[in-house]
């Protein structure tokens, strides 16, 4: 064989082994290509999930409570100027009017409500009586539960039925009797979930009127729509 053939007979290993290492080389590249992929899909689906997570957390303690709550399928209207005798349930011989407070203690709106409460309290305690009625899981709480909430000693009825004489649907609510038991007002403390808007800020606002003698006081149609937790026991309701 001539000299400058002498090296052939190596093409055909050459040839071999760089397949062979081209093949390596795309395997490799297959395998970064896919676990890329596959940590880019882990990627997504954990961001999804947190965004999902957020998203119902949102929902569960923001969006929902910014509708107004489902009308049970038995509510009664009780329209101003009703009586409604709560004499049996709490201490009416002072012969002052009596802010009723409907409070749930698992409720977030009753929770971000309890401050505005107590200044409501400090404020007027010399004009007015002041109750609340729980209205949560029976059994889940004791009176002095719900006056170490407030740091206050109020009288605490845990009767549902005064919520249903006064038409009451969710918590927080407001209703306010004048000295002879008649219905003053029924309604939302305030606008501004954390009661932090003076002009709609209800439940004061209805306290003046009754203190001023004002007996037809004008209200925004807002003050009157429930908002915030239903009550425990609705489990059929309707829509408004």
């Amino acid at each position: 064989m001539p000299k400058n053939f002498a090296g052939l007979e190596g093409i055909p290993r050459f040839a071999k082994n760089v397949g062979s290492t081209r093949h390596k080389v795309l395997c490799i590249s297959k395998k970064n290509y896919m676990g890329k992929r596959a940590r880019k899909w882990l990627v997504t689906s954990w961001l999804l999930l947190v965004l999902t997570c957020v998203c119902w957390i949102f929902w569960s303690t923001e969006l929902v409570y910014a509708k107004p709550t489902p009308i049970p399928s038995d509510y009664r209207e009780v329209s101003a100027g009703s009586a409604i005798d709560v004499s049996q349930t709490f201490d009416r011989s002072s012969g002052k009017p009596i802010l009723i407070h409907f409070f749930n203690p698992d409720c977030p709106c009753s929770k971000f409500n309890i401050k505005h409460v107590k200044s409501l309290v400090s404020k007027y305690k010399d004009s007015f009586d002041f109750a609340i009625v729980v209205l949560s899981e029976k059994g889940k709480y004791d009176a002095s539960d719900i006056n170490d909430k407030f740091g206050l000693d109020l009288q605490i009825s845990f009767d549902e039925d005064i919520a249903k004489k006064c038409g009451v649907i969710s918590t927080p609510q407001a209703v306010i009797l004048d000295a002879e038991s008649r219905l003053f007002f029924k309604g939302n403390y305030n606008k501004a979930r954390y009661c932090t808007d003076a002009k709609s800020d209800y439940a004061r606002m209805a306290i003046d009127s009754l203190l001023k003698h004002k007996t037809d006081p004008k209200f925004n149609p807002l003050a009157h729509v429930a908002y915030g937790c239903a009550l425990p026991s609705d489990k059929t309701c309707r829509k408004n």
